[in-house]
């Protein structure tokens, strides 16, 4: 078979800095979670998270990931590691390659619940957060198969046809030097399905889950039909590869979980992480300048007006006037929000002086309706009501009476 044109592979797996090998599929690997990490981090915090959340998770759901991600390979492929003139030691030399992505992301997500409940986090949130980052770290993750020359297909003439060295080839075709290079398949594809989940998560404001679910449905489609296409052993139920089973069922339950969900709780959360909330604001807000507080009961030294806050004997209240201990009463084209009595609402009386509060010493009123608190202003500031009694000695014989809740 002759190729035209070709994509070579590394002629080693590994490139040493000093004594130190630095393998190329452990490196994927690597760049894969802290690209991960990084847009999901960014993710999180557009969602309302604080930074860092998805770091803190990631310490236990890539663990779990890389751990479930090699239990499902050496389980499925058990012949390559034990049996006759096979080492099982061989099962934990992980950087050879071999990590299975649905024992990965079905322990990896073990690891991140454990984080998550740490957190206070609800898992789906986190989930839709990371989704884009993982598909995209598998792509990364796809080179390293490059790196190792496995996981071709099938030969192939194509100018984009992978060479792969004699040591590498198939037993049935040793003298076919080129074939599909699966991996740059998968790698363009999830690629594909990170932006397709990004896109449909900022149009459809996905939520609860969904935008994890989508990833899931969507790279298993491509999964199945880049599966067909390889030629290292597998095991066959039914004539058909157990990792195209495997996608089948992924693939159903993922979109029966977008359904479902949907209908159960559509739309996305509101808030993602127990702190990341803001504040409640005051728990009451002043009163408006001339709005008058309704429901203020009379004057008692230690009544807490609603609305207004309470006032305190000796304090000075914002917003609803001012009564200080032998202090002096503004005049009431400044009081706020009801803290002096105006004119319009007392009632003058020649010759008598009306107490409906509590209000002590002799002090001199000023204006229409300002009072004047010699002892405590018990109530005034808080309830808006402003009662104030005066005795003794009135400007022009009057009597000032604030009004009565």
């Amino acid at each position: 078979m002759e190729t035209l044109a070709f994509i070579p592979s590394p002629s080693a797996s590994e490139i040493h800095l000093g004594p130190l090998p630095l393998r190329g599929y452990a490196l994927c690997i690597i760049l894969g979670v802290f690209v991960a990490v990084w847009l999901g981090g960014r993710r999180w915090v557009a969602r309302g998270g604080q930074p860092g959340t998805v770091a803190d998770i990631a310490v236990w759901a890539v663990p779990f990931g890389l751990v479930g991600g090699r239990l499902y390979h050496v389980v499925t492929d058990y012949q390559l590691y034990f049996g006759e003139g096979r080492d099982p030691v061989d099962a934990l030399r992980i950087w050879d390659g071999g990590l299975g992505i649905w024992g990965a992301i079905a322990l990896g997500a073990l690891g991140a619940w454990i984080g998550c409940r740490r957190r206070g986090i609800a898992l789906p949130a986190y989930a839709d957060a990371v989704a884009p980052g993982i598909v995209l770290a598998q792509a990364l993750g796809r080179w390293g198969n490059w790196f190792n020359q496995e996981l071709f297909g099938r030969p192939t003439d194509l100018p984009w046809a992978l060479k792969i060295d004699p040591a590498h080839r198939p037993v049935d075709t040793p003298d076919v030097g080129t074939y599909h290079p699966t991996f740059l398949y998968e790698s363009l594809w999830c690629v594909g399905v990170a932006l397709l989940v990004i896109w449909a998560d900022r149009r459809f404001k996905l939520g609860h889950g969904r935008a994890f679910a989508l990833y899931v449905a969507a790279y298993t489609v491509g999964r199945f039909w880049i599966e067909y296409m390889r030629v290292d052993d597998a095991h066959h139920v039914l004539g058909m590869r157990l990792n195209n089973w495997t996608a089948i069922v992924v693939f159903l339950a993922a979109v029966a979980y977008i359904v479902i969900s949907a209908k159960k709780r559509p739309g996305r959360e509101e808030k993602v992480e127990p702190d990341s909330g803001e504040g409640g604001g005051d728990a009451a807000a002043p009163a408006e300048d001339g709005e008058p507080v309704k429901d203020a009961g009379p004057g008692e030294a230690d009544a807490g007006a609603k609305g207004a806050g309470s006032v305190k004997e000796g304090d000075s209240t914002k917003g609803a006037g001012s009564a200080k201990e032998g202090g002096s009463a503004e005049r009431a084209a400044s009081a706020k929000a009801g803290g002096s009595t105006k004119g319009a609402g007392s009632t003058k009386e020649p010759g008598s002086t009306k107490k409906p509060g509590s209000a002590k010493g002799t002090e001199r009123a000023e204006g229409a309706g300002a009072a004047k608190d010699a002892g405590a202003a018990e109530g005034a500031g808080g309830a808006g009501a402003g009662q104030a009694a005066k005795s003794g000695k009135s400007a022009g014989a009057e009597a000032v009476e604030g009004p009565t809740a």
